[in-house]
């Protein structure tokens, strides 16, 4: 998500601004188990990036906390999107259809997808985007109490996995629930805006792809690694570029196609690492691939802790 809320969210609000911990969960699910923390505002205040806690999850301008679900199949079932606090609605959207955005593709300033923004009263305003077509279930003007139910959580707008993007703002300025002040010099801050403060790792996922062969890291980062759509005959490999890996985290591979399951797979590491790639695959069938979508994910594992997600996609034709 860009730095600007979409427009018709950026209504004028109250500027008394009550520096109390106020925020539950915006969504129903549990952290490290059915959803992670993907990315956090960018405090950077350059064009480098970093998140409250001075680490890389987060990407430039992003605005919001992104929390990730596992998989597509979540989507599918549902997911709810609740009231991180008490407030009234003042704006909606729920018209945008759930689908992987295309670089290109002019969103005409709906980013945010589907969207419920609510005024707290108490000089904060909290903005639910991406969520799922039709799923909205509030009104402008209408009170909410903290953990109602506004929605669902989807895959509209600027988006190509479902999660929830949460953004604070206090009037048009955007803040970060987790360092208001923004003073906390990398450290644990002494306030943050959530009742209960999520627990932060630093730990994450660059990227995901599916390639023909073992890639080299290089190609990789450049992105020269991925491959869009593969023959029957190619090879098929799940990569993983990781940064601040622990000693015993493991990153898991699944891999599904037209037919079902192709390989599940998990690679523990054996010392801390800053950064770090790794890769799974299989050859082709004696008789090739299906031809058909295929779908890889990784998850970074800490203990009994899902800590980061990313998937990807590929045809076979």
């Amino acid at each position: 998500m860009i730095r600007t809320v979409f427009a018709i969210l950026l209504a004028s609000a109250t500027q008394s601004v009550a520096d109390v911990s106020f925020l539950g969960p915006p969504i129903e699910c549990v952290l490290g188990e059915t959803c992670v923390i993907e990315n956090y505002p960018d405090v950077a205040q350059s064009e480098d990036i970093a998140d409250y806690r001075c680490g890389q999850k987060t990407s430039d301008g992003h605005s919001g906390t992104d929390f990730a679900l596992l998989g597509f199949d979540q989507m599918n079932k549902g997911v709810r999107v609740i009231a991180a606090a008490d407030g009234r609605v003042q704006a909606i959207r729920n018209t945008r259809p759930d689908q992987p955005y295309v670089p290109g593709t002019d969103l005409n300033g709906q980013e945010c997808g589907n969207a419920v923004r609510i005024d707290h009263g108490n000089g904060y305003q909290s903005v639910y985007c991406h969520m799922k077509l039709g799923s909205v279930r509030v009104t402008p003007g209408q009170r909410v109490l903290r953990g109602q139910f506004l929605g669902e959580v989807g895959l509209s707008g600027l988006t190509n996995y479902p999660h929830l993007h949460l953004t604070v703002t206090q009037g048009t300025e955007v803040v970060d629930p987790f360092a208001p002040k923004q003073d906390n010099a990398c450290s644990t801050p002494l306030q943050t805006l959530w009742s209960d403060t999520p627990k932060y790792t630093d730990a994450g996922l660059f990227t995901v792809g599916i390639s023909d062969a073992v890639p080299d890291l290089i190609d990789v980062k450049s992105g020269d690694a991925r491959r869009a759509a593969l023959t029957p005959r190619d090879a098929m490999v799940l990569y993983a570029h990781a940064f601040h890996g622990n000693k015993y985290d493991q990153i898991a591979f699944t891999l599904t196609g037209p037919e079902g399951m192709i390989f599940e797979h998990s690679a523990r590491l054996g010392d801390d690492q800053a950064e770090l790639m790794r890769a799974y695959g299989r050859r082709a069938p004696d008789l090739g691939w299906p031809k058909g979508d295929y779908r890889g994910y990784a998850r970074m594992i800490r203990g009994d802790r899902i800590i980061a997600v990313r998937h990807a996609d590929v045809s076979v034709q």
